[in-house]
This record gives structure tokens, C-alpha cells and sequence, in this order.
């Protein structure tokens, strides 16, 4: 635990980038890890693991149903696959996700690129903003979003150390340093990594970032907010969610998703069972998005450190 921002660096590598060099560096450690791809390895940071290890990388082309049906089969005869694509073209293989995958329990990997907003200039028909939601719905499959380029090496590693199905939210453009070497990641733990009395922000992927300079600004105001990364939304850390709605009284979840089913209904469905308090929630209203720079779709879908630090101060308001 930290009471400092901890945000090491402005920018650094994408969080794609670190899953397909994440990928190479396991690759010896599990001889069964293969990898497949539908035509997007160079966006999806695949590419590594093809240029390192082509013997075991399957093209499949833009056949996402096709791969995610053959992933499940892959995983019968004792393969760990790992599904490569972008998000909004995972969402095509749901039916074979929740099938072929989930319903009989394989061991299949599911890593998609290009999520919410952060696509830009791609537009709305590219920006996924459904994704947890859709995943987290189906039973057996665990959810991660990692927050920065060292919580994505050891995610991969403890997704394909983990048995079972996962889906795992990569991101396009380069993020802030959040964490060291020293950093731990566990599946189904979030961890505080500001501490604060005032109010809790629990935030998943590329708004952790935000929601730590949300805290900095507060804290020129006197508010004092914790700032929880949650980079496993399913299996939900629900001690931690509890112990912090005590200790703090409210909370402002944030995330790069709809507003519906992501981040925040997972921990307003936790709240309510266990210790209800004021929830604020920072993500895209129920719209689409559109066409522009990351950076100032973040702006005009309110998902911006003002916007968060605003939140928080409705929610302290409502305790």
C-alpha cells in the first residue's frame, strides 16, 4: 500500500505490446501454449510470438467463430490456446465463447486489443464497449483488465497459469507507468495503490491512471481518496470492496466501458449485498462512441481525472 500517485512514467509501452512479449518470454516454460490469430497480429501484439515461435501460431484469418470453436477443441487434446484479436471482433465469437469454451470448461484464453474509447479515430463501429459485460455474463470465464505494462506481463502469466477460460482486455495506445518490479498480480485480488479516508476509486485498465491524478487533485482540496486497481472484475474482490465501502463510507467506480455490466455493476451488485454505500460511476452513458483522439473522446464521455474527481465529490456529498 502507497499513499503516493505512483504513476512511474507519462507513457510507455501499449498494454498490447506487453501481452505478445509476455507471450514469447512463456513460451519455453509451456511447451502446449499455442496461439491464434484472425488477421490483426500486428495490432493485437501477437506478431512477437509469431516472429519467435511460428510453428506455433495459427492464422485463421477474419474466421473469429472459426478460431474460438477450434480453440476448444485445441484445449481437449491438452493445448492451452490463446485467442487473439480486437475486442469488438471477440464479441462475433460470443456464441462460440460461451459454447465451445465456457460450457465445456477449456482451458481457452481469450485476449482482445482495442477496447472502449481508447480505439479513436476508428470509430464507433470499432470501439468496444461492451465486452466485460458480455464475458462476465457467462459462467466458468474469468475477467481481467490490467491497468499498465508490468500488471499485463504478470497477468498473461497468471492467466496461463490459471485452468480455465479467460477473457483478458489488453488496449491500444501507450499507458502510464503504474507499478514496478516489484508489483504483484493475483487473479480475483484488487489491491489499494493509494491509500485514502474520504472516498474510494475503484477503476480497471487504462482509467486506474486517471483515477490516481483524480486523487492528486482532491488532495490539493483536502479530499483524501483511496484509489483501488481492480484488474480482475470476475472472480470480484468482494473483501476488499466491503472492508472499503466501510472505512471510506462511498465509492466512485471507473472504467473505459458502458456504463451497464462493466466495472461498476460488478461492484454495485457486490455493494448491495454486502455493505451498501453511495457509488458514483465514471464510464460511457449507454452511447455509442465516435470517430477522434483518445484523449478527447475521454473529454466528452466524461471519463477525464476532472470528471472522476467531480464523482468523488458527489459521492462524499451522499454519505
Amino acid at each position: 500500500m502507497s499513499n503516493a500517485p505512483q504513476l512511474i512514467g507519462s507513457s510507455g509501452d501499449s498494454l498490447r505490446e506487453a501481452f505478445g512479449k509476455a507471450l514469447v518470454g512463456l513460451a519455453d516454460e509451456f511447451p502446449n501454449l499455442v496461439v491464434l490469430d484472425a488477421d490483426v497480429a500486428g495490432g493485437t501484439g501477437a506478431h512477437n510470438f509469431r516472429t519467435a515461435h511460428g510453428h506455433r501460431f495459427y492464422q485463421f484469418g477474419i474466421a473469429e467463430q472459426n478460431m474460438v470453436a477450434a480453440a476448444g477443441g485445441m484445449a481437449a487434446t491438452g493445448l492451452i490456446p490463446v485467442v487473439t484479436t480486437f475486442a469488438v471482433f471477440a464479441l462475433r465469437a460470443l456464441e462460440q465463447a460461451r459454447l465451445s469454451v465456457a460450457y465445456a470448461n477449456r482451458n481457452v484464453k481469450i485476449v482482445a486489443s482495442h477496447p472502449g474509447l481508447d480505439v479513436g479515430p476508428d470509430g464507433a463501429s470499432a470501439q468496444c464497449l461492451e465486452d466485460l459485460a458480455a464475458f462476465r455474463a457467462i459462467p466458468n470465464m474469468t475477467v481481467i483488465s490490467p491497468a499498465d505494462q508490468i500488471e499485463t506481463e504478470l497477468a498473461t502469466r497468471a492467466m496461463i497459469e490459471h485452468v480455465g477460460p479467460v477473457y483478458m482486455r489488453t488496449g491500444r495506445s501507450p499507458t502510464p507507468r503504474i507499478f514496478g518490479s516489484e508489483h504483484t498480480f493475483k487473479i480475483g485480488k484488487g489491491q489499494i495503490v493509494r491509500d485514502g479516508t474520504d472516498v474510494t476509486i475503484v477503476a480497471c485498465g487504462v482509467q486506474v491512471a486517471r483515477s490516481l491524478d483524480a486523487a492528486t487533485l482532491l488532495n490539493g482540496e483536502g479530499i483524501s481518496a483511496r484509489v483501488v486497481n481492480m484488474a480482475t472484475i470476475k472472480p470480484l474482490d468482494h473483501d476488499l470492496l466491503q472492508r472499503c465501502a466501510i472505512e471510506t463510507g462511498c465509492m466512485v467506480t471507473a472504467e473505459d466501458h458502458n456504463m451497464f455490466g462493466g466495472l461498476g455493476g460488478a461492484v454495485a451488485e457486490s455493494l448491495v449485498q454486502r455493505s451498501p454505500c453511495p457509488v458514483e460511476f465514471i464510464a460511457v452513458n449507454d452511447r455509442f462512441g465516435q470517430s477522434g483522439e483518445p484523449d478527447e473522446l475521454v473529454q466528452h464521455y466524461n471519463l477525464g481525472i476532472t470528471h472522476i474527481a467531480d464523482a468523488a465529490r458527489r459521492a462524499i456529498k451522499r454519505k
